[in-house]
């Protein structure tokens, strides 16, 4: 564990998908758990360095991500650096899980899942349905944070905080866009979400990979797994 005060810097992928926010989320989930956090935009490769202490791979295309990332060699750097840091937590939602489970043949699969791309069907047969979560996440009170501005690409983010509606029921409440599915046969690691008998989420070692879209939600306990997890393995 580390001792005293520190800032915790989470390096974002900015490949595609929900990016800004990914980024209110952890700036919420940090909040909520009073710990300080540096979001780390990767853009190209140099932006990938050793003294991040967690990734996030968000959701998109994911082969539109692996051909918008050859140019500044970026996906091969995220791979490298979860390569080279085995213990520091990785967060995938959607096409981000695709990434982890099937990185390519460079590398083995970051999360022991088959997992296959658009499996629900098409962008109309997105959905959202109360999901049950396995996995130990630090409790804590929402906090609303200030929302993300326009970047200087003039990527104006979704309001999350301001159109989320609030879940009064028990589980958690899953966003399902254009999303993948596992192979409950490929499953070879802890299934840790589950939508009624279907698995939604994976745990392999501090890798979690899942099918939906947690930023899009007023709900950020899998960003604070992420932070709570990267705070207690050691740099």
């Amino acid at each position: 564990m580390r001792l005293g005060w520190f800032m915790l810097r989470v390096g974002l992928a900015m490949l595609q998908g929900a990016r800004h926010e990914h980024a209110e989320a952890l700036r919420g989930a940090a909040k909520e758990l009073g710990i300080e956090v540096a979001v780390v935009e990767c853009r190209r490769s140099e932006h990938v360095t050793p003294d991040l202490h967690a990734l996030v791979l968000p959701g998109g295309e994911s082969t539109t991500m692996r051909i918008a990332s050859r140019y500044e060699s970026l996906l091969e750097a995220l791979f490298a650096w979860m390569t080279e840091h085995p213990n520091r937590p990785v967060l995938g939602t959607c096409a981000g899980a695709i990434l982890l489970a099937n990185p390519g043949d460079a590398h083995p699969p970051f999360v022991k899942a088959t997992v296959q791309r658009n499996a629900w069907g098409r962008q109309r047969q997105s959905f959202e349905a109360t999901l049950s979560v396995d996995l130990v996440t630090p409790e804590a009170g929402f906090k609303p944070v200030d929302a993300v501005q326009a970047d200087r690409f003039d990527h104006r983010p979704l309001e999350v905080q301001s159109q989320a509606q609030p879940h009064d029921v028990d589980g958690y409440p899953g966003v399902f866009i254009r999303a993948p599915r596992f192979d409950p046969a490929g499953v070879n690691c802890t299934a840790a979400v589950h939508l009624g008998d279907e698995v939604v989420g994976v745990l392999d070692g501090t890798r979690l990979a899942l099918t939906f879209h947690p930023e899009l939600t007023l709900d950020r306990r899998f960003h604070r797994w992420l932070l709570h997890t990267a705070q207690g393995v050691e740099a």
